[in-house]
């Protein structure tokens, strides 16, 4: 159906407007889940189709673009087939390290000992350089540097969810601010004059972002108040950057078809509220909005169709919806809140793409586990920190905390500053804190707060709700790291039988429960899929699924909702077939589930 609606459709493809006119670097940038891969790849594919050159570059750890075009992912260009003039990369997180270590082991003295250069690769093990050499391969791109990149005539960037999306738009300035007032000693990151080298390359990539005749944000929300607001906290938080050529894309407008349906009416109406109120900061933006389609946006056909100004034909043959969520292979949410109260303690790690409701499902976990008797801590790593507004309330029992980047930072500085620094003179503290002053100190410290999570698991229960999936791997990376550290450190020592890291503790079942969220979608799926495999490769064993958005049991006769119901049950039997040992699902609700009450009905 897809091919033939890519052939007769494609001649009444209507760009949006961020499409129709582009600067040379766009950024598609936004809340997990609002569909920024779909509407940066078919941009990409768009521009191609018109003769450019394109490069489509991701910058998410969780990328699924290799599903979507069906090209393996690789940190060099790699032509699209099917596309001329398309070439896909992906920054590999770990491959960016290893190329940024040998760069700064080149800058060593040709006389440096062999200890010296371990010592160095050392320093250059840990997440933040992870970090930082993603970071550096994507500057390269934007001052014209790196493989092959200075003949595009376009690179479209899809980025990682809003909060690490923030945080890599920020390196730019937080670098080269620590670069020009620190003229000596070394960072985390090794050598100083391992980023010395770079510096050029920062202050270049700082000019790219800020010039509007070179870049365009393109802010991506769907037509749901949650994203809409975190869209509008990024398009301010992007302005203090020197961000200010943006553009609002609204993915997934639905328009009922049928009157006599309350469903399609509800996601309508919902829809259309939403829009109708968006914030200041949003309000006043260019805008585009793309509607909803009955079909997962995976393959050229589909990516191509994505814009074309017709709508679909309804299904060829409509499927009968079940009427009831237990048609589908799952148990509904409360019999995982009755299984989880069995335990008495432990820490649950709610995780998960980002936008698929990790933060609905740990909230109401945990006011689950209270309401069954238990003392809980609910807490979140992340940046978006949605927990206190999910809530929208207090229950006795219930404690709600953050890891607060920032103010980890603080205290850890203060931590460091009291204990290094005491005995110190004044230049030494002087040294010392301008050296804290390295934005990879934030990544220490939130290891540290996070470590600390997890040991109060062992006796309570703590309900952990995570950032989107590739900031959760870097948070497991350093998790990984110190493992390593601490066992290399106290290796054949008696005192190794006692060491116990927090890795230890996130792969005993009896202390962790992981629990992996999705939507019953294919790349929602997908990416929980890939997740997993990341989680076993460290040896944690998630614990189970839960399918969250079902419209399943909702009944609906809306054409648009009943084809992609058929992807739903596809995605549920593809779960049940191996993916997960016990899977739970959450329907969808015309109400989203604020507030205590609310969360307390789920489970």
């Amino acid at each position: 159906m897809l091919e033939h609606m890519n052939q007769s459709l494609r001649h009444v493809t209507e760009l949006p407007g961020f499409a129709a006119a582009p600067t040379r670097f766009l950024f598609f940038t936004g809340k997990g889940g609002v569909g920024k891969t779909s509407l940066s790849t078919a941009t990409a594919i768009a521009l191609a189709d018109r003769g450019l050159k394109v490069l489509l570059v991701s910058t998410d750890a969780a990328s699924n673009l290799d599903e979507m075009l069906g090209v393996p992912l690789s940190n060099h260009p790699v032509p699209v087939a099917g596309v001329p003039g398309l070439a896909m990369l992906n920054i590999d997180p770990d491959d960016a390290a290893e190329a940024y270590r040998q760069r700064v082991l080149a800058q060593m003295e040709a006389d440096a000992s062999d200890a010296e250069r371990q010592t160095v690769r050392e320093q250059l093990s840990g997440a933040c350089t992870t970090e930082i050499a993603a970071f550096d391969e994507f500057a390269a791109l934007l001052a014209g540097e790196g493989d092959g990149t200075a003949g595009y005539d376009h690179v479209v960037f899809d980025t990682a969810p809003t909060g690490h999306t923030l945080r890599l738009l920020s390196l730019p300035k937080a670098w080269t601010g620590f670069l020009a007032g620190n003229d000596r000693g070394a960072s985390c990151l090794g050598p100083h004059s391992g980023l010395k080298m770079q510096e050029a390359r920062f202050n270049a990539a700082l000019r790219a972002l800020g010039d509007p005749a070179l870049t365009t944000v393109v802010l991506v929300t769907r037509p749901d108040p949650r994203p809409m607001q975190e869209a509008a906290r990024t398009a301010d938080e992007l302005r203090q950057l020197g961000l200010g050529n943006q553009r609002l894309a609204i993915n997934g407008v639905f328009r009922a078809s049928r009157s006599d349906d309350p469903v399609a009416r509800a996601i309508e109406d919902l829809g259309r509220q939403a829009m109708d109120t968006l914030p200041d900061a949003l309000a006043g933006l260019p805008r585009d909005e793309i509607p909803l389609r009955a079909f997962d946006t995976v393959g050229l056909p589909a990516l191509r169709a994505l814009f074309a100004a017709a709508p679909e034909a309804a299904p060829d043959t409509a499927p009968t919806a079940p009427e009831t969520a237990t048609h589908l292979p799952a148990e509904p949410l409360h019999r995982l809140a009755d299984e989880l109260a069995a335990a008495r303690h432990g820490l649950i790690m709610v995780m998960g793409k980002g936008g698929v409701g990790k933060t609905t499902i740990a909230a109401a976990l945990a006011v689950g586990l209270v309401q069954r008797g238990h003392s809980v801590h609910l807490t979140t790593t992340d940046p978006a920190a949605h927990v206190a507004d999910t809530l929208n309330g207090s229950l006795p029992g219930l404690k709600v905390g953050r890891i607060d980047p920032k103010a980890e930072t603080d205290a850890y500085i203060a931590k460091i500053m009291a204990s290094r620094g005491k005995d110190l003179d004044e230049q030494g503290r002087a040294l010392l804190l301008e050296d804290l002053q390295s934005p990879c100190t934030e990544e220490v410290a939130v290891f540290h707060a996070f470590s600390r999570v997890v040991n109060e698991a062992r006796t309570a229960y703590v309900v952990l709700d995570t950032a989107p999936t590739g900031h959760s791997l870097l948070l497991m990376d350093a998790t990984g790291a110190y493992h390593r550290q601490m066992t290399r450190q106290y290796e054949g020592s008696a005192s190794a039988r006692h060491i116990i890291t927090p890795l230890m503790r996130l792969q005993d079942p009896d202390t962790t429960k992981v629990l992996i969220v999705t939507l019953p979608e294919v790349t929602p799926v997908s990416q929980a899929a890939a997740l997993q495999d990341d989680l076993r490769r460290a040896s944690i064993e998630p614990w189970a699924w839960v399918i969250n958005k079902s419209i399943a049991a909702t009944g609906t006769t809306d054409p648009l909702l009943l084809a992609r119901l058929q992807g739903e049950h596809r995605q549920a039997a593809r779960i049940a077939s191996g993916l997960a040992c016990r899977t739970f699902v959450l329907p969808w609700l015309p109400e989203p589930p604020v507030g205590v009450e609310a969360l307390g009905r789920l489970v």
